[in-house]
């Protein structure tokens, strides 16, 4: 395949918080939805202003900008479009990730100056579609998720070499193909191709029969079945190299509506791995152990090695770290000014990780509020304190202690 190329990091921006972290923790580029026209409708997403503002910063700080408008718009949310379009154009956004056909043709009408990069929602599996798209003005074609790396191979190999391949590598799975599923709506009322999916495939369900009513049966999990809906989350962070020399130009986390500190903790490990790997280095395990860290699934390489084969253990969101202080200041002395996230107490065993900064660990020692009292146990909720570090840290590092909030079956 010739000299292989570096791949972009294109991390989640649900809001202005999210989009901050992923920037400063290393994203290349990061994808985020204006109040309209987005696939998470419900992940806080950007005012007009609050767009502007974010093209600004993330452009300030060398970082692209993709604004989703990938729902399949019915004919009046059609109408608003030329008009949303222009705005995106003015605004100075840098691509435009869309799925429908219409939207793209208006994309390239009233948004010139914006790539298009055509949705996972559109389904690319195979190099005549990816051919087709690039044929019809599309710089960049987000891949099903479905396709394993031998087909991803071939399709670089035969779709044209200036058309980039982006695909997903860590976050959340769907149990529909491309994500286009009809469940939500028929039991919600939300359309998930709308952007307003429900996740009932995450619920736990129950049976009960039409006799009895009022009386719930479980769906129990045992060796062989019900569990159609499990899913485990997908994690490639082990597995960089293979993405990269598959020719990847994009490798993509999903997960706009997850936290801040989802943000900042995953972009920052496939960062460093990522730098690592494309310097002929052995990643650090340390970034590894890093994705264990937020909240997830039991992780899995997703359909890159082949089918997944259906999950028969608990599928339940695994959160054994809670984040405790934002660093908004920090002197060369160590003396950080924090703003509290949740309750901890002096000689509690807290660790720090930051902007390209290895996590480490020490034990909070008594820390003073904003008049200089001693203080051992901050507790209100976005409160600023003081507190000495063991070392100076970046600002908008993150304090987290570990403490299981895993839902329990």
């Amino acid at each position: 395949m010739g000299e292989r190329k570096k791949p972009e990091l294109l991390s989640p921006a649900g809001d202005m918080e999210r989009l901050r972290m992923a920037v400063l923790y290393g994203a290349d580029a990061v994808y985020l939805a204006g109040e309209s026209f987005g696939m998470r409708s419900f992940a806080g997403n950007f005012s007009p202003e609050e767009l502007s503002r974010a093209v600004r910063f993330a452009h300030e700080n060398g970082v692209r900008v993709h604004v989703t408008v990938n729902t399949m718009p019915r004919n009046r949310e059609a109408e608003r479009l030329p008009e949303w379009l222009e705005f995106l154009n003015g605004a100075g956004v840098d691509a435009l990730i869309v799925a429908d056909m219409g939207a793209f043709s208006l994309a390239g009408r009233y948004a010139p100056r914006c790539q298009r990069h055509i949705s996972t929602q559109a389904s690319v599996s195979n190099y005549e579609t990816a051919r087709a798209w690039y044929e019809l003005g599309a710089k960049r074609v987000i891949l099903a998720r479905e396709l394993s790396l031998e087909e991803i191979r071939e399709l670089r190999a035969k779709a044209p070499a200036e058309l980039e391949l982006e695909a997903f590598v860590h976050g959340a799975m769907c149990v529909s193909y491309s994500g286009r599923c009809l469940l939500s709506n028929y039991m919600t009322g939300r359309d998930a191709n709308r952007g307003a999916c429900a996740q009932p495939c995450r619920y736990q369900y129950y049976l009960m029969e039409e006799k009895r009513p009022g009386e719930y049966f479980p769906v129990f999990e045992d060796e062989l079945g019900t569990y159609i809906m499990n899913s485990r989350d997908m994690c490639m962070i082990d597995h960089v190299d293979d993405l990269v020399d598959a020719g990847l130009d994009s490798l993509k986390i999903e997960g706009r509506a997850k936290s801040a500190y989802y943000a900042a903790i995953v972009t920052g490990a496939y960062r460093h791995v990522i730098d690592d790997v494309m310097a002929g280095r052995t990643p650090d395990p340390i970034w590894r152990n890093e994705v264990e860290r937020v909240s997830h699934r039991r992780y899995a390489a997703g359909f890159y090695y082949g089918p997944p084969g259906q999950y028969t253990e608990n599928a339940r969101y695994i959160r054994e770290w809670q984040v405790v202080a934002l660093v908004t200041a920090c002197g060369a002395d160590g003396l950080a000014t924090l703003s509290l996230r949740n309750k901890f107490s002096a000689g509690d065993t807290l660790e720090a990780v930051g902007p390209d900064m290895k996590p480490f660990s020490f034990t909070a020692p008594v820390m003073e509020d904003e008049e200089g009292n001693a203080l051992t146990d901050p507790r209100n909720p976005q409160m600023v304190f003081r507190m000495r570090l063991p070392r100076p840290v970046p600002v908008w590092s993150i304090l987290r202690i570990e403490r299981d909030l895993s839902a329990k079956s």
